[in-house]
């Protein structure tokens, strides 16, 4: 018997958990940049910055697949407060060990299940973050102003 359920790609499922959890987190005040590179060479799926200066990383997974095939995420935490995962609703969230944070979401929005513990990072860095996420969030918004343009 063949089923009529639309078959979801891996793609789709990630970009509706971007969706979801960037929703969120900007209820919860954080702005948020998708898509940031650390200078480690590692990029993180979202980055969120509070107006207290804390800084999250955001770690999307779509599956269990994509969890178990990565073993990456935490070098992140060199690079934020806070790491945190957001996963569907039917990912097995007792694999999420603590200290990481659990956002569980769809495309309509998302819940912070548990917050991640926080480590302050230290100032210099804190303070190359910040200007990272500023730099990168304003030449994002120049492309889009014009895309002419072949600068940097």
């Amino acid at each position: 018997m063949q089923s009529n359920a639309p078959i979801v790609s891996r793609p789709d499922i990630t970009l509706s958990l971007r969706r979801g959890a960037t929703r969120l987190l900007r209820q919860a005040g954080f702005s948020v940049i998708a898509e940031m590179t650390f200078a480690s060479g590692r990029r993180a799926d979202l980055v969120a910055l509070r107006p207290n200066h804390e800084i999250w990383v955001i770690e999307i997974k779509s599956g269990l697949a994509d969890f178990r095939a990565d073993s990456k995420w935490p070098d992140y935490s060199d690079y934020c407060d806070g790491l945190a995962f957001a996963v569907p609703p039917d990912f097995p969230q007792a694999l999420i060990p603590p200290p990481v944070g659990l956002i569980v979401a769809d495309g309509y929005g998302g819940e912070l299940v548990r917050a991640p513990d926080l480590t302050p990072l230290a100032a210099p860095r804190r303070k190359a973050l910040t200007l990272g996420f500023a730099h990168l969030a304003a030449s994002r918004l120049m492309r889009l102003e014009d895309p002419d343009f072949e600068g940097f």
